[in-house]
């Protein structure tokens, strides 16, 4: 029996060996297969980790963003009532001056000048603070990632202010020639109007066009000059005694500089003064309203030519919506501004251009 069972063994030994080999290969194989797939998910666990933690700091990232644009509000309007008081001059008309004429016409080009100087600084503040924000957010990302904590710090906290702080130019130099230049097309738009014609709100959209123009393309300046200096930062003209600190703020400068140029900014600033007028416009049709009652086809309420108001009367409707522009609670002026679509994807392009490790980036 045995001899039998050894004599099949001997006639069919390679067909063993082979079958042997072949257990054993696919038993290695499967060891081999169940350690990738191991390794492919503990890499792919990681992964998602670390995704899940960037996008809840980018997360948080954007609700501070939101918080210090609504706290830079209050010294944004601040700034442009001082230096286009109109109510020293509603004052004034009250005490029944000689040159009372004289007065509403100065009221006339700074009520308007003033909110539409609201409209674009606060359409500016917006996408300034989303480009400085998120680049710092980045390199705090990077600063905080695991492996990171013995590198020198990419935006340690005094370069963070002193970088920062770069936001007085909007709200000091870039403030003061916006205003000349907003002053300058209203004046050539609305100063040759007497008080006593009267406007449509369609009449008033085509005005504000006008002034848009003016300002947008006719001005020597793109307007990305009204948030930041072009000229070197004053840290670069004592480049003997620079500080490591203080050469990281001028690279931060130039990277914001260089996003400011970007023909994405221009589009997503276009995409917010748009948005700003239109919701500022909005905000003047409730003054147009027809009377109870009027049935003309003229009087339809989405008609922009129902109501014709004298100038006079338009002038401290346009005077007050500063107030509503500015306002440090949300109005829905703000609102559209931080909950735009663009806004937010652009401000998740320049997070993840500055939160990814520069080797990854080749």
């Amino acid at each position: 029996m045995f001899s039998s069972a050894w004599n099949f063994i001997k006639r069919h030994k390679r067909k063993f060996i082979f079958t042997g080999a072949f257990i054993g290969g696919v038993y290695f194989l499967g060891k081999y297969a169940q350690k990738k797939i191991s390794d492919i998910q503990e890499k792919e666990a990681t992964e998602y980790i670390a995704q899940a933690r960037r996008q809840f700091h980018f997360e948080s990232n954007q609700r501070t963003c939101n918080m210090t644009v609504l706290s830079m509000l209050p010294p944004l309007k601040e700034a442009i009532i001082n230096q286009l008081n109109s109510e020293s001059l509603t004052a004034l008309l009250k005490t029944k001056p000689a040159n009372k004429l004289e007065v509403w016409e100065d009221l006339k080009i700074i009520s308007f000048t003033r909110t539409i100087v609201g409209v674009y600084s606060t359409c500016m503040l917006v996408v300034l603070l989303r480009v400085q924000l998120n680049i710092i957010g980045g390199y705090l990302y990077l600063d905080n990632s695991v492996g990171k904590s013995a590198m020198t710090p990419l935006a340690p906290p005094d370069v963070q202010q002193q970088y920062l702080s770069s936001i007085q130019h909007l709200l000091g130099d870039g403030l003061t020639e916006l205003m000349t230049v907003v002053k300058r097309a209203v004046q050539n738009s609305l100063g040759g109007m007497s008080l006593k014609q009267s406007l449509s709100l369609l009449e008033l959209e085509q005005q504000l066009s006008w002034i848009r123009a003016e300002v947008e393309a006719g001005s020597e300046r793109p307007l990305s000059w009204y948030m930041l200096a072009d000229d070197e930062n004053t840290l670069a003209d004592q480049a003997c005694g620079l500080t490591e600190n203080d050469a990281v703020t001028i690279r931060l400068l130039n990277e914001t500089r260089d996003m400011l140029d970007s023909p994405d900014f221009t589009t997503v600033l276009s995409t917010c003064l748009n948005r700003g007028f239109s919701r500022l416009l909005d905000n003047l049709a409730e003054f147009f309203r027809s009377p109870p009652g009027d049935s003309s086809p003229e009087s339809a309420p989405d008609s922009l030519s129902a109501v014709s108001l004298p100038l006079a009367k338009i002038i401290p409707i346009i005077n007050g919506q500063i107030n509503y522009i500015c306002s440090e609670t949300p109005s829905h002026f703000v609102q559209d501004l931080l909950m735009n679509d663009q806004v937010k994807e652009f401000a998740a392009n320049v997070y993840e251009t500055f939160s990814t490790p520069q080797e990854l980036q080749k």
